[in-house]
């Protein structure tokens, strides 16, 4: 039976948790390997180099954290507080949005020109997505780009603050906040269906 400490998996994990609890700098081939219980030669069956890991790192969070959140902003809704709604997913569940990461990826683009133009790049993805909902519900171009914009730095703020409240207080901001990002109230409808798919979680971490 193959060792799970030694797939491609398990030293992606490594290097996930060594870039969100020190960042980039940290992450280097013989503390990860040290970290798995592992020798440094283990590493190149599944990678060329360190630069293969870290672009292994960035592809997974290009996939998963903008990917994820274009493909939220385009999901069917039948009006636009539907449509915050099924964003939102992103923010209650780390299978979708992984925040930690998030931060990590900018902190660490901040001295490395080439990872903060596609930072850039991904950035104006999830602003185009978000203000194509908008637009297709019935926004001007001005509004739905101003709206955008303050859903987007709303969101970066609240991860790099590090905002400390449960899930449960989260998931009952979350209709107030949908009516200050689109200016409507949203139907009952909406809201029951929303907290359908994150009340259990809330619940059970709930204080």
């Amino acid at each position: 039976m193959t060792d799970p400490r030694t797939t491609e998996a398990a030293w992606l994990k490594a290097a996930y948790d060594v870039l969100t609890e020190s960042g980039v700098e940290a992450v280097k081939i013989m503390p990860l390997a040290k970290r798995l219980g592992l020798t440094r030669s283990g590493f190149y069956w599944h990678f060329k180099d360190r630069d293969a890991l870290l672009e292994a790192m960035i592809g997974h969070w290009e996939a998963k954290n903008t990917g994820i959140l274009v493909a939220r902003c385009n999901a069917y809704a039948d009006s636009i507080c539907e449509a915050v709604f099924n964003l939102f997913d992103c923010w209650l569940d780390d299978a979708l949005f992984d925040s930690r990461l998030d931060l990590a990826i900018r902190n660490w683009a901040r001295n490395d020109p080439a990872l903060q133009a596609r930072l850039a790049q991904s950035d104006a993805r999830r602003k185009a997505a978000i203000v194509g909902m908008f637009l297709r519900h019935g926004y001007g171009e001005s509004a739905a780009e101003v709206r955008a914009l303050t859903m987007i730095y709303t969101q970066i703020g609240y991860f790099s603050m590090q905002v400390t409240e449960s899930r449960a207080q989260r998931l009952a901001r979350m209709p107030d906040y949908v009516e200050v990002f689109t200016g409507q109230t949203p139907a009952r409808a909406d809201i029951k269906r929303f907290m359908a798919r994150h009340l259990d979680r809330a619940e059970m971490n709930r204080p």
